[in-house]
């Protein structure tokens, strides 16, 4: 349990930490917990254009004929989730795009020094290992077992912003 005396040094100590005071530093300071940008409500100014995020918000608000205050909310809303979607899967082409850079730059390698036979390779042996599908398989079953589980955590995202 907090004692007294540590609930009044955190007052005093609170007083002295006012935050960032110029609009740099409250900028910077909006971006300290930005990690990947799933989350983020907004067009994410380093990545991504808000002019585009404007016109497809605009797009999106003409298809509906919002009435209330509450309707426009939801259309706006649903301009945010599909930019999201959007940006998630966006994420997913990126992770495979350079997993399969990854992966072509291996088989060149095993071309180089003979085949070192890997465990991917061996799932596959016998099959033909070009063509789109395998690549594409091979590339998700690296991408699967990476031990930070990128993969899962994009899909946790997306799935969440359809809750």
């Amino acid at each position: 349990m907090t004692s007294y005396r540590q609930i009044e040094a955190n007052r005093r100590n609170a007083l002295k930490s006012t935050g960032p005071r110029t609009e740099a530093g409250k900028e910077v300071s909006r971006r300290n917990a930005l990690r990947h940008g799933l989350t983020a409500e907004t067009v994410i100014s380093a990545m991504e254009d808000a002019e585009d995020y404007k016109a497809f918000q605009a797009a999106i608000t003409a298809d509906y004929d919002a009435q209330s205050a509450v309707e426009r909310e939801l259309v706006l809303r649903l301009a945010s989730i599909l930019w999201r979607a959007r940006r998630a899967t966006t994420m997913e082409t990126g992770l495979f795009e350079i997993q399969a850079g990854h992966l072509r730059r291996n088989q060149q390698s095993r071309k180089l020094l003979g085949d070192s036979g890997g465990v991917i390779h061996a799932l596959l042996q016998g099959m033909k290992a070009d063509g789109p599908a395998i690549e594409f398989a091979q590339c998700f079953l690296r991408l699967a077992n990476l031990p930070n589980f990128a993969l899962d955590r994009l899909s946790r995202y997306e799935a969440n912003l359809w809750c």
